[in-house]
C-alpha cells in the first residue's frame, strides 16, 4: 500500500474527550472517529487490524469444529419474552417498535435467535453436536459509555453456542471451546489470563473469562503463586483468618467523634490502623427492611457475594440515607453492630476482630474495644469481601497476587437454560423428546484491539504484535520525489516485498523525515525501512524495530534475507 493512496489521518494533538491510553491512540492514529456517545466508524488502518483479529478467530473457530453463520441484530420481543429476558435483562436492551408497533430489540446477545434457529432446522440426536458462530454488530445501550471502544454501545462480537445431548457432551464441547480460546489468544501475541467467572446476566453454572493483563483494566484478577489457580476477584472465595480470636483487652468505652464519617477519618483521628475498625453498610433486604453487612475498615465489599445472602435483596441496593436515619435513627457515619436491631452479617475477617472501633449507632460516637460475644451477640459470620494480595489461595496452594485485566472472551455453560424455556428438543434413539444442553461463547473483537493498545504502547504511539499489526513494514525514503536514486531503490524494494507476500506500507508523501518515523512509530508498524542518498552511497539500508531503541544500518545486499525472514514469520522483533 501506498501512502498516497491511503488515508493515513494521524492527529499530533491528543483528543481532550480521551480518557485512556488506547482511546487517545487510536484517534491519533486515525482509526477510529466518534458521532456520537459509544458510537465510531472504523476508519481504513483501524479497519485492517480489527480484520486481523477477526481473521484469526474465524480459522480458530473453523479449526474447532464450529459452523459460521450470521443472525439479525433486529430482534422480535416474542423470543425474549419466551426466554424470560425481555424484563430481566434491563435498560442497556434497546427496546423499539416497528411500524406495525410490534415490540423489538436491537441484539445485545444472540442465545434467543440461536436457540430459535435451532429449534427450527434440528431435530434428531444424530445432527449433534453442532456449533454455531458469527461475528456481528451488537449494541448495548450503555448508561454512561466510556473509554472508545473499550465501553462502546455499538460493537463488534464474535459470539457462538454449541448444542449437545447432555451434560457430559457440553462439558466436552465447553473444553474444545476454551482450547480454541487459548489457541486464539496466543496468536494475538497477547500476555493474557484465562480465570474463572461469575456468569451474570448470560445465566448458566461455569463459566471462564479471558483477560488481557494491563494496569488500565477494570477487573482484578486473582491468582495463586503456587498453583495454576486464577479468578476474577468477585467470584474468589475469602477463607476465613487462621488464628483464633484474640480474647479481649481492653473495657468497651464510648468515644466522641465529630466529623469522623469515614474509616479514614476514623482511623486518623483515633490513631489506628484502619483493619481495626469495623466498616458498617446497610442494604436493603427482600422484604424491604434492611440489613446490615459489617467488614475489616480495611476491605471492599463483594457485592456478588453480598446478594447471595438469604434475605438480601438482589441485585443489592445500598439503603439510602433518609431510610436509614428514619429507620436505624443515627446517620451512617456512626452505624455499628453492636445494639442493631436489624439482620446483621459479618465477613469472616470482621468476626475474627477483637478490641475493634465501630459506630455507637448515635450520631458523631464511636465504641472502642468493642468485642464480640462480651459486648454483643456472637455474630453470623460470612464470606462477603473481595480478596487482597496476601491472602491464602482457595485451593491451599500459596498466597493470591492481584493483576488488574481487560475481559476480552468470556466461555459459559449454559445448560438447559434456554433451550428448556424456548422448548427446543430433539428425538433420542428411542424417539423420545430431550432438551439439548447449551454453551455460550464470546469475544470482543473490537475489545481486543483497544486492549492490545493498552497492554503494547510507549510514549511513541502504538506496539502492535506482529499477528495484529495493519502492516509488517513501512518503507520510508528520504527525499522520495528529488532523488532517483532513492525513488528507484524504494519501488524495487515494495515491489520485492509484495511479490513476497509482505504488508507493507511504502510512504511516498513528500515529508520530512521525522514527520515519517513519527506516524510510524504511532500506528505501531512493526519494522522500518529506510533508503537515503547517503546510504545508497554506502551500499547500506537502515532498519529499526518498533521496539528497539536504536536503528542499525545493514548492508544493501542483505535486503533478499531481510524479505525472507518478514514473509516466514522468524523475525524476533527487539
Amino acid at each position: 500500500m501506498r501512502a498516497s493512496r491511503f488515508h493515513l489521518a494521524t492527529l499530533k494533538e491528543t483528543p481532550v474527550d480521551a480518557e485512556i491510553v488506547s482511546h487517545q491512540l487510536m484517534l491519533r492514529a486515525g482509526m477510529i472517529r466518534r458521532h456520537a456517545a459509544g458510537i465510531y466508524s472504523w476508519l481504513p488502518l483501524g479497519l485492517r487490524i480489527l480484520r486481523k483479529v477477526e481473521q484469526i478467530v474465524r480459522e480458530e473457530m473453523d479449526r474447532a469444529g464450529a459452523l459460521e453463520l450470521l443472525m439479525p441484530s433486529f430482534q422480535p420481543s416474542e423470543l425474549w419474552q419466551e426466554s424470560g429476558r425481555w424484563d430481566q435483562f434491563g435498560p442497556e436492551l434497546l427496546r423499539l417498535k416497528d411500524r406495525h408497533e410490534r415490540d423489538a430489540c436491537i441484539g445485545p446477545t444472540h442465545e434467543e435467535i440461536v436457540t430459535d434457529i435451532f429449534r427450527r432446522e434440528v431435530n434428531s440426536y444424530r445432527q449433534l453436536p453442532l456449533n454455531f458462530y458469527q461475528i456481528q454488530t451488537k449494541f448495548r445501550d450503555e448508561i454512561r459509555p466510556r473509554f472508545g471502544v473499550m465501553r462502546s454501545r455499538e460493537f463488534i462480537m464474535k459470539d457462538a453456542y454449541s448444542f449437545d445431548l447432555d451434560r457430559d457432551a457440553m462439558q466436552r464441547s465447553y473444553d474444545i471451546m476454551d482450547q480454541a480460546y487459548i489457541k486464539i489468544f496466543d496468536r494475538f501475541g497477547l500476555d493474557y489470563r484465562a480465570v474463572s467467572a461469575d456468569s451474570g446476566a448470560i445465566g448458566g453454572s461455569t463459566s471462564q473469562e479471558f483477560h488481557v493483563l494491563a494496569e488500565s483494566g477494570e477487573d482484578a484478577i486473582a491468582f495463586s503463586d503456587q498453583s495454576d489457580f486464577a479468578a476474577n476477584i468477585e467470584t474468589v472465595e475469602a477463607l476465613p483468618p487462621a488464628a483464633e480470636r484474640a480474647a479481649p483487652a481492653a473495657d468497651m468505652e464510648t468515644v466522641d467523634t465529630p466529623g469522623m464519617h469515614t474509616i479514614d477519618d476514623l482511623a486518623s483521628g483515633l490513631g489506628i490502623s484502619a483493619r481495626q475498625c469495623l466498616k458498617t453498610l446497610i442494604a436493603e433486604a427482600e422484604d424491604g427492611g434492611l440489613v446490615a453487612l459489617v467488614l475489616r475498615g480495611d476491605h471492599e465489599l463483594n457485592v456478588l457475594k453480598a446478594e447471595r445472602l438469604a434475605g438480601v435483596a438482589s441485585p443489592l441496593r445500598l439503603a439510602q440515607r433518609e431510610q436509614i436515619i428514619e429507620v436505624l435513627g443515627n446517620d451512617i457515619g456512626s452505624i455499628g453492630p453492636i445494639g442493631l436491631a436489624i439482620p446483621v452479617f459479618v465477613d469472616h475477617s470482621a468476626a475474627r476482630l477483637s478490641d475493634f472501633v465501630c459506630g455507637a449507632n448515635q450520631d458523631n460516637k464511636h465504641l472502642v474495644n468493642a468485642n464480640w460475644g462480651r459486648d454483643c451477640d456472637e455474630p453470623v459470620s460470612v464470606d462477603i469481601r473481595n480478596v487482597v494480595a496476601g491472602d491464602p489461595s482457595p485451593d491451599g496452594k500459596g498466597e493470591l497476587k492481584i493483576l488488574r485485566g481487560i475481559e476480552v472472551g468470556h466461555i459459559f455453560q449454559l445448560g438447559q437454560k434456554y433451550s428448556e424455556s424456548m422448548q427446543a428438543t430433539v428425538l433420542d434413539e428411542q424417539g423420545k423428546a430431550i432438551v439439548p444442553f447449551m454453551g455460550c461463547y464470546g469475544i470482543g473483537v473490537t475489545r481486543v484491539v483497544a486492549a492490545a493498545i493498552e497492554q503494547n504502547h510507549d510514549d511513541k504511539g502504538i506496539i502492535w504484535p506482529e499477528s495484529l499489526a495493519p502492516f509488517q513494514l513501512a518503507i520510508c525514503p528520504i527525499n522520495y520525489h528529488k532523488s532517483e536514486i532513492v525513488k528507484q531503490a524504494a519501488d524495487d524494494f515494495y515491489q520485492q516485498c509484495l511479490d513476497r507476500g509482505l504488508e507493507v506500507f511504502l510512504d511516498d508523501r513528500p515529508l520530512r523525515p521525522g514527520v515519517m518515523f513519527s506516524d510510524m512509530e504511532l500506528i505501531g508498524v512493526p519494522h522500518r525501512v529506510v533508503f537515503s542518498e547517503r546510504g545508497l552511497g554506502a551500499q547500506q539500508f537502515e532498519h529499526k524495530g518498533r521496539r528497539d531503541s536504536e536503528a542499525q544500518e545493514l548492508p544493501l545486499d542483505e535486503l533478499p534475507a531481510f524479505i525472507e525472514k518478514l514473509a516466514s514469520s522468524s523475525w524476533a522483533p527487539g
